[in-house]
């Protein structure tokens, strides 16, 4: 392929860790550069809950929506949790393109 990738970041609960891997592939295939959480929390990378860690992760991906043109939330059951429904502001804020997993 020749041209510009579009960058999307993903966003979510890492609850939904099978959806994440999902939804990376599939966008990826879709010729979409993909960035992603680098630890699942709630599915078992314990050293999230580390004093400071979460508070450093959080910032992290609010400067990955930074580098993306777009977020795709990943939404399984219609669920949104604080820290989602935070990036999603932060992404409108910024003008950036909203997806979601399921219809909201």
């Amino acid at each position: 392929m020749v041209g510009r990738f579009p960058v999307i970041t993903l966003c979510g609960s890492t609850r939904f860790k099978e959806q994440f891997l999902e939804a990376q592939k599939r966008l990826t295939l879709e010729g979409n550069i993909v960035i992603s959480v680098g630890l699942f929390g709630h599915s078992g990378d314990d050293e999230v809950w580390t004093p400071g860690t979460k508070e450093m992760l959080d910032n992290m991906h609010k400067r990955k929506i930074d580098m993306a043109d777009a977020i795709y939330v990943i939404n399984v059951g219609g669920y949104i949790g604080s820290s989602t429904r935070s990036e999603i502001e932060y992404a409108e804020k910024h003008g950036k393109t909203i997806m979601y997993l399921e219809k909201p």
